[in-house]
């Protein structure tokens, strides 16, 4: 991984350099387009509206539109900004883990020991792991002034960057504000329904099927040209259910229950045998 900022953690007196990384990656596969009657390649040109021509990014400068005036800010203009100057990701509070919702929680950055020593990062991850709270901190990253949580993630710090206040929307939907009356026998046939489908979250279980299915068809467009037979690559797809209104909401409990129950009880089965395998004799 290749570091995207340095700089240091303070709080109080105490300093704490590091280097910043992205904690993640995207997987999807790059697609670009293409005009649909040659294949040949679509491109975006940064072109002036004035005099016509297509401009380089060394001579791009932000505006703000302001209606009736546009307002021109160079890179010169943003490096005088002094919050822009800052390399620090300056702690504020620390707050129970509970009071951040998860809604504001934008990107996520590992921190790594940017010292000689990395005797202050440690005691910094020491003292959240032991208060179990969560640093709340402001810092400056590619020209924006940003909120983040700091925690523990493992044997490293982790920073996530934090949605503003103003940034995350109320929802307020009329439909919502209806006096809709629950039967005690459906809560119950539904709690039945969430206890059917209990489990401990492993996210290495799960994978991108769209992902998986879009690299397959690209491997069999490459082995056999344009005409692919789709049946061939994917097997024979099942019809859609359809979007049909469920009438009967404790049938539809009862009927789901029924059936995650039955899967259980086969993949339970399935791991049983599996874990049956007779072990070789010696020789």
């Amino acid at each position: 991984m290749r570091s995207i900022w340095r700089g240091a953690i303070t709080f109080g007196l105490v300093n704490v350099p590091v280097k910043l990384y992205a904690a993640t990656e995207d997987h999807d596969l790059s697609l670009h387009q293409v005009h649909d009657a040659d294949g040949g390649r679509i491109r975006y040109q940064r072109r002036c509206e004035v005099c016509g021509r297509i401009v380089d990014y060394e001579h791009i400068d932000r505006a703000y539109d302001a209606g009736d005036r546009t307002v021109v800010i160079t890179d010169e203009d943003l490096k005088t900004l002094p919050i822009e100057k800052s390399r620090e990701i300056d702690v504020v509070e620390f707050v129970p883990s509970e009071q951040v919702d998860t809604i504001r929680l934008d990107k996520n950055y590992f921190l790594e020991p940017d010292s000689k020593s990395p005797r202050s990062y440690m005691l910094l991850k020491r003292v959240l792991e032991k208060a179990d709270r969560i640093a709340i901190v402001q810092f400056t990253l590619r020209q924006k002034t940003r909120l983040g949580a700091l925690r523990v993630h493992g044997d490293v710090l982790l920073l996530q960057s934090l949605l503003w206040d103003d940034e995350v929307r109320q929802a307020e939907f009329p439909s919502l504000k209806t006096d809709i009356r629950i039967q005690q026998r459906e809560l119950e046939m539904a709690e039945a329904l969430v206890r059917s489908f209990e489990s401990d979250f492993s996210p290495a279980d799960y994978t991108d099927e769209y992902q998986v299915q879009l690299k397959k068809l690209v491997d069999a467009k490459l082995a056999h040209g344009e005409s692919v037979d789709t049946e061939a690559t994917f097997g024979e797809q099942p019809e859609g259910k359809g979007d049909g209104e469920v009438i009967d909401l404790m049938e539809a409990l009862r009927r789901s229950v029924a059936a995650n129950r039955e899967a259980s009880e086969q993949r339970a089965s399935t791991s049983k045998t599996r874990t049956k395998t007779p072990a070789k004799r010696g020789a």
